[in-house]
């Protein structure tokens, strides 16, 4: 039976169509303890844990005028040596180089003629130690199942509840399905606030440096921060995890305006979430004008459930089911339309993905770190991606190379996230006769 992209998958292509300067690439970097392995042996052992998905050995199939979906078809000349390179970090090989060399891979598009993969073996790190950045097409697989592709190419293998990498391009194993579009008036009227909500904030323009043109270059950085602290900070303030990364994230766009000399304004950070693997947008415009921490940190979390509540969810699997019912010809020029709009209203992009839970060892070696790499599109000059890992939250930060503050982001949310920490332990839940836990005022 021929396997065909999903209109979702096929858009991812025509937004990159759209701007020769984006790829619509995700990626993960995994970080290991030394020695790394001779190259030889360590390509051997990956194309072998890569033999359980045959998509890895396919490329794409592209028909004349779009009259049909692009279908997967086996590459005849397909070459695992073209698709696992190796690399290796200036000195002194510190996350400054090591973010260098990601950055460049990232900024590169993969060759549409081959299997939309890489793996990169990245060697001269500082302390002996070296790492793997494995990139994917957003068509071939979403950023969980890419950073779930490590657990399939790791020692430990499959464990329960965790994908194998015969798994993780999301549908695209499974036969095309038509989604089914919600035509019940009486849920339009219940969602048409959220409707009207995420229409205008992506029409309505914001001046910001965030969002423009973007070049064919990208920076990136990255932050960690032990989930315990997360979990601690939840714990006192009754919120969730994604809101407190929100928050952090918050914190650090506000410090970046502060510091230009501009001053943050309620609607100047309209950021969009995915959810879902993409399946539901929200676009929560987040309080970068609060000054304090905790007062941001609840005002995030009335936020996001209030745009969740508002029916934005529904807004955007209505936009999916309808793409996905329209002719492919129609849906590719829509997404290369949308691709090639210079939109003003959204500036950032946040996803929140779960990684592996348990540690994890390739050949012998100890993954210590693992860290997302988002794509980023749509005039969308920075995205961040969150991911957790065996105890910590991995956090990514992937800029076009005209925004120079990449490291400030990062360091911005570690030090947001501790300030948050700080203020947590001030003070301590108290509960009342009836079991409910109640937290003294920030």
């Amino acid at each position: 039976m021929a396997e065909y992209l999903t209109p979702l998958d096929a858009g991812f292509l025509g937004v990159e169509d759209a701007d020769r300067n984006v790829s619509m690439a995700t990626g993960t970097l995994a970080v290991l303890d030394g020695p790394v392995p001779e190259f030889s042996d360590l390509q051997r052992t990956l194309a072998d844990r890569l033999q359980g998905c045959p998509r890895f050995g396919q490329r794409l199939l592209r028909h004349a005028l779009e009259l049909s979906a692009p279908e997967w078809v086996n590459d005849p000349h397909f070459d695992v040596a073209q698709h696992i390179g190796r690399i290796a970090v200036p000195a002194p090989g510190g996350d400054g180089e090591l973010h260098g060399v990601v950055a460049d891979v990232m900024s590169w598009r993969l060759d549409r003629n081959r299997p939309l993969w890489e793996i990169w073996v990245i060697s001269g790190l500082r302390d002996g130690r070296w790492a793997l950045l494995m990139k994917v097409h957003h068509c071939v697989a979403s950023g969980s199942a890419t950073a779930h592709m490590l657990t399939g190419l790791s020692d430990n293998g499959v464990t329960a509840g965790t994908a194998h990498p015969a798994t993780a391009s999301h549908d695209a194993q499974a036969p095309h399905v038509r989604p089914l579009l919600d035509l019940n008036p009486v849920h339009w009227m219940y969602n048409l606030r959220g409707v009207l909500e995420l229409a205008s904030g992506l029409l309505a323009p914001v001046t910001s440096s965030l969002n423009g043109p973007i070049t064919s270059r990208r920076r990136y950085s990255a932050a960690r921060v032990p989930l315990n602290d997360i979990q601690q900070i939840c714990r006192v303030f009754d919120v969730t995890v994604n809101d407190v990364v929100l928050s952090a994230l918050t914190e650090s766009y506000r410090d970046f305006m502060i510091r230009r000399g501009q001053v943050p304004q309620p609607d100047s950070l309209r950021t969009l979430v995915p959810e879902s693997a993409m399946s539901t947008v929200l676009l929560p415009r987040l309080p970068v004008e609060e000054s304090n921490p905790v007062q941001r940190l609840l005002a995030v979390r009335s936020r996001v459930a209030r745009a969740k509540d508002s029916g934005q969810g529904f807004a955007g699997r209505a936009v999916m089911s309808a793409a996905g019912l329209l002719p492919v010809a129609w849906s590719a020029a829509a997404a290369r339309l949308l691709g090639g709009l210079r939109q003003r209203g959204v500036v950032a992009l946040a996803t929140n993905v779960p990684g592996p839970a348990e540690p994890l060892e390739i050949m012998g070696c100890a993954v210590v770190g693992v860290f997302p790499v988002p794509p980023i599109a749509l005039q969308l000059r920075t995205g961040v991606s969150v991911l957790s890992y065996a105890g910590e939250l991995f956090i990514g930060v992937l800029a076009d190379y005209e925004f120079a503050a990449v490291d400030e982001l990062a360091r911005g949310l570690e030090a947001a996230v501790a300030r948050l920490v700080a203020r947590s332990k001030r003070r301590k839940p108290l509960r009342d006769w009836h079991g409910l836990t109640l937290v003294h005022s920030a």
